[in-house]
């Protein structure tokens, strides 16, 4: 019924939700008081912005040291963090004019710890000037919590102002904040399904939209289920979330 209207707003179709989030997505004041107060404080003079948001499953528990391996496998392989320079000649780097800020959001401050102690010890190989910061460290999600629900909000937003964004499969923190930048991230596989599909630590997503896990079943009059992607030609299975997960994807 709607269907023409909706071309008609959303031409892009992987704009749909980024359109939308920025219309309708408005923080109360004391929301854009922590995002400016922060990016004010750290983040204003940065030439280069990287945020890197690490969620960790219950479901699904993985040792510390094999997430930070993976995570920083994904950066050497599509040289998203700065090098570091890890040769043994005592002659100094050169300092560069350049100033790159990684924004780490994650319940545990044990990435940030790891991260910001690799660019204290080590120079990095173009000169340039790292530094890391983390907002928060809550430990436990605890989404009943009006002021941790807040603090969610204002560090969605404050990654979505990165560069580069790099995420974690199936989060939906991620989804908000590269869906609000209308940016592609670099997503962050499961170390459970690369055991299965062996592949690289992350893979850029093909679409800015975010996922849906659990889309509605669609069902023909004749009660036969119907797989919506041969349906719809900008609907295509997530690329973070498959089998069931379903996303807009422009077509190409």
């Amino acid at each position: 019924m709607y269907r023409n209207e909706l071309r008609r707003l959303f031409p892009i179709k992987e704009s749909v939700f980024h359109h939308l989030g920025r219309y309708l997505f408005q923080p109360a004041n004391p929301v854009w008081n922590i995002i400016e107060r922060f990016y004010r404080t750290h983040l204003i003079n940065s030439d280069e912005k990287v945020g890197l948001q690490i969620r960790l499953f219950r479901e699904e528990p993985i040792p510390f040291e094999d997430v930070y391996n993976h995570i920083m496998a994904c950066s050497e392989k599509e040289n998203l963090l700065p090098k570091l320079d890890h040769s043994n000649h005592d002659n100094s780097t050169p300092i560069v004019d350049k100033r790159t800020s990684i924004l780490v959001l994650s319940l545990s401050s044990e990435f940030y710890e790891r991260i910001k102690a690799m660019y204290y010890e080590k120079s990095t190989v173009s000169g340039e000037m790292v530094a890391v910061y983390q907002p928060t460290h809550e430990r436990e999600q605890d989404s009943q919590a009006k002021f941790h629900n807040q603090k969610a909000l204002a560090e969605m937003i404050l990654l979505s102002y990165c560069d580069k964004i790099i995420t974690t499969a199936t989060s939906t923190f991620g989804y908000v904040a590269h869906g609000l930048s209308g940016s592609k991230p670099w997503v962050l596989r499961t170390l459970n399904r690369l055991m299965k599909e062996p592949g690289p630590a992350c893979v850029r997503s093909m679409s800015v939209e975010p996922c849906l896990h659990s889309p509605p079943i669609l069902e023909c009059k004749a009660n036969v289920s119907i797989d919506p992607t041969e349906v719809e030609p900008y609907l295509r299975q997530c690329d973070d979330a498959p089998p069931m997960g379903l996303k807009l994807y422009d077509l190409v």
